[in-house]
């Protein structure tokens, strides 16, 4: 078994392990289009960084085919490496959510409730990442956007961070997601809105 130099130090080598693990198992679950590295906007960077006075969520917006999907998963790759710097705090936990699915998700059970397991994962993740929020053809019921605001509440109160995608500004969403989660974005988001702009990708490849 090969021991550490004299120059190593032990617990840099036990985190170290620990983020290679952790990036492994979370490479195993970025969807094949996304999982090649590229170039991040600054701010974007920057938030998966943690950074001093980087905001602690981030909503990541611009039209269809600009890369925001695969910025997001490259960025939430770096921000989980980042986790081990500095005070280790274990592994973190990465809820990540096409919009549509979480929607669907969140509706009533045959026993009439959202299943407590799934709420208390959303609410307590370190990190929740939502892809593609206003993607959905027809808004949520009642029942779905109360659900969301505990779950956005929760976050809130708890500094715990989260990462959404949208092809529209945060302040447009409230038909999807409610006028309470809308408001309460405005405090979430404060200081990480992200624009990404450009030509969309998917027509220059076919083209």
């Amino acid at each position: 078994m090969p021991t550490a130099s004299p120059d190593e130090n032990p617990m840099q080598s036990w985190r170290d392990e620990r983020r290679d693990e952790a990036l492994a198992a979370f490479d195993a679950r970025i969807p094949a289009l996304y999982r090649d590295e590229i170039d991040l906007n600054p701010l974007v960077a920057e938030w998966a960084d943690c950074g001093p006075g980087a905001p602690v969520s981030l909503f990541l917006w611009g039209p269809l085919g600009v890369g925001k999907t695969h910025s997001a998963w490259q960025a939430t790759r770096r921000w989980v490496g980042r986790q081990f710097a500095g005070t280790y705090r274990g592994t973190p936990r990465v809820q990540t959510w096409r919009s549509t699915a979480l929607f669907d998700a969140l509706r009533p059970d045959d026993s009439g409730g959202t299943p407590k397991r799934l709420m208390k994962a959303l609410q307590t993740a370190s990190l929740l990442y939502i892809d593609d929020v206003a993607a959905a053809r027809v808004s949520p019921t009642g029942w779905t956007q109360e659900r969301l605001y505990e779950i956005f509440d929760e976050r809130y109160i708890n500094r715990l961070p989260v990462l959404i995608t949208s092809d529209v500004q945060p302040n447009q969403i409230s038909h999807i997601v409610g006028e309470r989660v809308t408001s309460r974005s405005a405090e979430i988001f404060r200081g990480g809105v992200v624009h990404l702009g450009g030509a969309d990708r998917r027509k220059a490849v076919a083209a």
